[in-house]
């Protein structure tokens, strides 16, 4: 009998996303036992976790030492792009110098990108695998791929929409495996408090 499965209900949307991963993860990992491995991945998977979620982003995926993370599903595109940086310059901070699971301190790069998708609606509802399928997937890995020890890179529509909110350095352009020219690239160094909405500066006055 053939077995007849659903279509995913998908939309086309722009999102941002953000690759992150371990510098120099193989080297590192490369003499430990494979529970100590375990713990250490647990250990940073928790603590990129907690970042992301703090600003408003899911967790698509974990393969190794990458974290795959997506903000915008639900939201404004420009406020996802603009959260998306500051968590990956938060998630840096966050593991500046910290011992994983008592074994070594990381450095990490941190890759963003904003474009089209297409979002599978199930998959961002039932845990976020295989959330989202387009070429700024592929962008955002590329760029983490690129990216200096300890920096958050964005591609130039992530800049462009942020460029009010986010304090950036402009890097050398880069050619990318696949790209038949060379690609803008734009180091994140700061981001803008958001200014509290009307609401929020009432609570704070009370």
């Amino acid at each position: 009998m053939n077995v007849v499965t659903s279509p995913a209900r998908c939309r086309r949307q722009h999102v941002t996303v953000m690759f992150i991963d371990i510098v120099g993860y193989t080297a590192l990992v490369e003499e430990l036992d494979c529970a100590e491995v375990r713990a250490l991945q647990m250990e940073y998977f928790a603590r990129v976790s907690t970042v992301v979620r703090r600003f408003g982003g899911v967790v698509e995926k974990f393969v190794g030492d990458a974290v795959l993370a997506v903000f915008g599903v639900d939201g404004d595109p420009v406020a996802a792009a603009r959260d998306a940086v500051r968590a990956g310059l938060a998630v840096q901070q966050a593991l500046r110098g910290r011992l994983l699971a008592g074994l070594f301190t990381v450095r990490t790069r941190v890759g963003v990108a904003t474009g089209e998708v297409i979002v599978d609606l199930d998959a961002a509802r039932d845990g976020g695998q295989g959330m989202v399928s387009g070429r700024v997937v592929i962008t955002a890995s590329r760029l983490q791929t690129y990216a200096p020890h300890d920096t958050v890179v964005v591609c130039a529509q992530t800049r462009q929409v942020t460029d009010t909110l986010i304090a950036y350095q402009e890097l050398p352009p880069m050619a990318i495996t696949g790209r038949p020219y060379p690609v803008e690239l734009w180091r994140a160094l700061s981001a803008a408090v958001p200014a509290a909405r009307p609401a929020e500066r009432a609570l704070v006055a009370a």
